[in-house]
């Protein structure tokens, strides 16, 4: 019986983030061990679940040792990435060896001892089954993608959407190529190409018509080409300061195919990319211009969604920046809600005085006075949860997260979602899962940067997306203090 390891090890590291992302930040999120995997994601629209399911179709054995996923923030501690690494190696050994390898990783993972954390662990895993073993991983559409990393695996496809709703297919596609390569039909290797980017193609939006759109398209024309397997373009991840940080283009070819121009196919993509630097369908603005437009308007028959575009947790922001919040409820907008303020203490305060209680909190702002002080605030607690539930939205659904002790904070008007975990508000179950219909509210605002557009973008009348540099994902990199980036590089340097 065909025995394929699946494990799962993925972080986006925003190296500017003074949060270290250790076992405890992985347990925060998803840390699944050995029979865990299977039953904690099952069913869900992950890669685990699609590898899960390949294997359960094919009649292959799977060893499925750790799946681990951290919200983004700093650098991943070496203590993390060697208990990773050590429970996928212990596997490999205590089955014996496997026939094949299909790891779920991000592509932007920045550790404490190696910059590359993607390509070192793919090297440890490759040191032991040897070079025979078919390895095969999935990729965030935001990866940083190395040559360390495809020189240590057969198969690198990212996903293909932004919001990623797409992890499942990807990830069967990703199968489907490691069984012909055990079938010997194709001997695939991995062929990437970058350029002098920080950041491209959009950022990966695939939402609207535009540079991300438009290249992939690109990649899709390739696949006509003899011994071509598979072509994916990744947009980058900006806040990792690392030397290969930016966008790259991939191109898994057939070594069998004598002459084939992966490595120049993969040139041209980037190309591509970097002739469409100066385009971008996302256009930013402030937290007062917002609120003016809002009013403007006046009541919506949908809500008007607000995404906190400069402390996006899902970027590796801290989730606490009082910027956008502080200027709603100045504003007094009505039949608001905001989801989610990270602020454990305040999230404790609401629950130790329980439903109904009026408090007085200094709410949000702890982290970083950067990125604005906490808000005085006189509320009523409106709701008190644990923070459980399950994503019901096109993106990961199926998986349960726990932001621990979460309430709602009603101020002037303003249902305010306080948690004790940082998460990027992408699914509607931030808000449902605490007793707030978001389809009934005029203003709906989240701390995320896109991913909110899958769950929110069918309910609203209108998109706002609040830039105000308040935060560590703010759009505007000149504003951070690169220093190992490779030099010169768009839009640091050059035009």
């Amino acid at each position: 019986m065909t025995r394929g390891l699946i494990a799962g090890c993925k972080h986006e590291t925003n190296t500017f983030s003074k949060l270290p992302t250790d076992l405890a930040a992985y347990r925060a999120r998803a840390f699944h061990l050995g029979d865990e995997v299977p039953q904690a994601l099952a069913g869900t629209r992950t890669e685990p679940a699609a590898f899960l399911d390949f294997c359960r179709r094919e009649g292959w054995s799977a060893v499925h040792p750790i799946y681990a996923d951290a919200t983004p923030s700093g650098r991943v501690t070496e203590e993390a990435f060697d208990f990773v690494a050590g429970r996928i190696v212990d596997a490999i050994t205590d089955a014996g060896g496997v026939d094949a390898v299909m790891l779920s990783l991000h592509g932007a993972m920045v550790c404490e001892h190696v910059d590359d954390g993607e390509g070192e662990l793919l090297a440890i895993v490759r040191r032991r089954v040897g070079p025979d073993v078919p390895i095969a991983a999935t990729l965030d559409l935001h990866a940083n993608v190395t040559q360390r990393m495809a020189e240590n695996c057969d198969i690198l496809i990212s996903y293909r959407t932004y919001p990623h709703v797409d992890q499942v297919e990807i990830a069967t596609q990703a199968a489907e190529l490691v069984k012909r390569a055990l079938a010997g039909e194709i001997r695939p290797a991995v062929h990437i190409a970058r350029s002098r980017l920080l950041d491209g193609a959009d950022h990966g939006r695939t939402t609207a018509p535009g540079p991300m759109t438009e290249v992939l398209e690109s990649a899709d024309k390739l696949l006509a080409a003899p011994g071509v397997l598979a072509t994916s373009v990744c947009a980058g991840f900006a806040l990792a300061d690392i030397h290969d940080t930016g966008p790259s283009a991939i191109v898994v070819g057939d070594r069998g195919v004598a002459g084939a121009p992966y490595q120049d196919m993969a040139a041209g993509l980037m190309d591509e990319v970097w002739d469409s630097r100066h385009r971008s369908t996302v256009q930013t603005i402030s937290a007062a211009a917002a609120i003016e437009r809002i009013r403007a308007a006046g009541p919506p028959a949908k809500p008007v969604v607000i995404a906190d575009f400069a402390d996006n947790p899902g970027g590796g922001g801290y989730g606490d920046s009082t910027g956008l919040l502080r200027a709603m409820i100045e504003a007094r907008l009505e039949g608001a809600a905001f989801a989610t303020i990270y602020d454990p203490a305040s999230a404790r305060t609401c629950l130790d005085n329980g439903l109904g209680a009026i408090v007085h909190l200094e709410l949000g702002g702890k982290l970083d006075p950067r990125f604005g002080a906490p808000i005085e605030v006189r509320g009523t607690v409106k709701a008190v949860t644990r923070g459980r539930f399950a994503f019901e939205g096109p993106m990961a659904a199926g998986t349960r997260i726990d932001m621990g002790a979460t309430a709602v904070l009603q101020v002037d008007g303003i249902d305010i979602v306080v948690t004790s975990g940082r998460f990027q508000a992408y699914d509607q179950m931030f808000f449902k899962h605490a007793g707030i219909d978001p389809a009934s509210r005029q203003v709906l605002a989240v701390k995320s940067a896109q991913h909110f557009r899958a769950a929110f973008a069918p309910i609203a009348s209108e998109i706002l997306v609040v830039d105000d540099g308040g935060g560590l994902t703010s759009g505007n990199y000149k504003l951070l203090p690169y220093e190992n980036v490779r030099r010169p590089i768009y839009p640091l340097d050059l035009d």
